[in-house]
């Protein structure tokens, strides 16, 4: 026999607050992380449709690297290295 327990936490915000919050702290990482080319930078942001999951929105970013590596690295990199990154967003699932 299994015996299960459910735990809930009283928050002090509702579920679409969080949701607002959680995107903005995102975009705000995101923006103090960029400076003189090198962050991320946002190359397509739409809304989407999945069967399962619902509406939701689906961004692609390039994260800008470069000036983030040991200097030995960099010095054998090309100056332009970046990691791709697709996500689709369906609050509150999260595929990237």
């Amino acid at each position: 026999m299994v015996l299960i327990k459910e735990y809930r936490v009283c928050m002090p915000l509702t579920v679409e607050e969080y949701k607002i919050g959680q995107l903005y702290m995102i975009a705000r990482h995101s923006l103090e992380q960029s400076d003189e080319g090198e962050g991320v930078e946002v190359m397509d942001n739409k809304p989407c449709e999945d069967p399962v999951h619902g509406k939701g929105q689906y961004t692609e970013k390039r994260i800008h690297l470069s000036n983030r590596l040991p200097y030995w690295i960099q010095a054998i990199c090309p100056r332009v290295f970046y990691v791709t990154e697709k996500s689709w967003n369906y609050y509150p699932y999260t595929l990237t």
